[in-house]
């Protein structure tokens, strides 16, 4: 079965003209840190983009809040906000991947679709964009021959009475679908969630090398290795139910040690932590564990910096943290509501030491993180919704400039109600937007930085 796919046009962001004022918290203490700001001990060298999948609440705070990609300097200031879902057309924000020419590559969703654009970061600026004939889809990727490889769940034929959930190529340049694995040869209905619905709930693609795919079927409670060329299931770690190994993980990214043994570092979401296992010759071993339930709250994503360090996505507790491989939190950053993703502007986006080559203890206790009842996370939603890029305006205008070209062009106007009602347990309302362009207004924060705190 083919997926119907339509290009959208290209557009490029229009900066919004309204000047907002800034959102800062108010003390009378003069050097009380500011909001939205990052915390750190250790300083990145490049931009951290975190992916906000935008949550809504119930009771007084009811209403869908927006999805969003903020940029955070390697200074802990916010650089940008992209209110994707103010100007995007987009209800809920996934994935974002780092590319190897400095941009970044999104994975949104929208009335029932999935949108999947090239984004500046540095100019705020859409290279192209594309709509895929998807529901509920958490991943794409972008491969280096320009095709996409996507996880498409939600995929139930009502015809046949067959669950269709794959991950399938799709080449944009001749419009085919050129490969594709289907779930149902692999598995039967009485694995994973209800067949007729949300069976697999596949949230992660990664490639791996030439020839394999790295695939997270979350209601499966496990991770697999497929070969593109065979079909069959290479590697395989957990299984449906045995929630001592996983349970309802996300984004899986594979990593290799010194001595080429194959490592898979998970964020293991229902079960509040992050960990990582080895192969091994008679199965897997468990090499490293951070987090429960008293410090994080469902993480969905883990990547492996060069300095050994990991970037964790606290989803529920709305914030990144930066540990090392002894649970020191040495860089957070808060960012309501309900992070999904998020990425340091390096390639590969999870490329670091295994932990068994760092020999590093198994499990380790998360310290000095800002317990999430410290952290102002609705004057931050404030502050992020009235942000102006001043960023990329002048980075735009510097540009302009040098080439002594505009650069701008309109993108394609789309209209559309927005209806999503099933993202990870979360409920969607209806939106009406005017335009599909990608923009934002523009406004860099003062913010101080803020001591870190000790939370086990």
């Amino acid at each position: 079965m083919r997926t119907r796919l339509s290009v959208l046009c290209l557009v490029v962001l229009l900066v919004g003209t309204a000047v907002l004022p800034a959102v800062t918290a108010q003390s009378d203490d003069a050097d009380a840190p500011g909001i939205c700001q990052a915390t750190a001990t250790e300083s990145p060298e490049t931009m951290t983009v975190v992916s906000v999948q935008g949550a809504k609440f119930d009771g007084e705070d009811a209403g869908k809040k927006p999805a969003r990609l903020v940029g955070v300097g390697a200074d802990g200031a916010v650089k940008w906000v992209q209110q994707s879902g103010a100007n995007q057309g987009v209800t809920w924000g996934y994935d974002v991947d780092p590319l190897e020419n400095g941009n970044v590559f999104v994975t949104a969703t929208m009335n029932k679709g999935t949108v999947v654009y090239e984004l500046d970061p540095q100019t705020g600026e859409t290279l192209w964009s594309e709509r895929l004939d998807t529901h509920d889809t958490h991943d794409v990727d972008l491969l280096s021959n320009g095709n996409l490889v996507v996880a498409d769940m939600r995929n139930y034929n009502e015809s046949t009475g067959e669950n269709e959930d794959r991950v399938f190529v799709y080449n944009r340049t001749t419009d085919e679908v050129v490969w594709e694995w289907q779930f149902d040869d692999h598995y039967g209905p009485e694995v994973g969630g209800n067949y007729s619905d949300d069976w697999t709930h596949v949230n992660d693609v990664d490639p791996v090398g030439d020839d394999q795919y790295l695939l997270s079927p979350r209601n499966f409670d496990q991770v697999v290795l497929v070969n593109r060329t065979t079909g069959n299931i290479d590697l395989q770690l957990g299984s449906d139910g045995d929630h001592d190994v996983l349970r309802k993980q996300h984004n899986p990214d594979y990593l290799e040690s010194e001595d080429g043994t194959p490592t898979f570092l998970v964020a293991d979401s229902e079960n509040d932590r992050i960990v990582e296992y080895e192969r091994t010759a008679d199965g897997w071993n468990r090499t490293w564990r951070v987090g429960n339930s008293s410090v994080f709250d469902w993480p969905r994503d883990a990547d492996r910096l060069e300095s050994g360090n990991t970037l964790v996505t606290d989803s529920k507790n709305h914030r990144v943290v930066e540990v090392t491989p002894d649970g020191e939190v040495v860089w957070e950053f808060y960012s309501p509501w309900l992070v999904y993703d998020a990425t340091r502007l390096q390639v590969p986006e999870s490329g670091g030491p295994t932990m068994a080559d760092l020999n590093a203890s198994e499990r380790v206790t998360l310290k000095n993180g800002t317990p999430r009842e410290n952290a102002d996370l609705t004057d931050c939603d404030e502050a992020l919704t009235n942000f102006e890029n001043s960023y990329w305006q002048e980075n735009r205008e510097n540009a302009s400039t040098s080439t002594a070209t505009d650069g701008d062009s309109g993108g394609e106007d789309i209209s559309t109600s927005i209806v999503e009602d099933e993202n990870d347990g979360l409920t969607g309302v209806t939106s009406d937007l005017d335009s599909f362009v990608v923009g934002a207004a523009a406004l860099l924060l003062g913010l101080g930085a803020a001591a870190l705190r000790t939370r086990d």
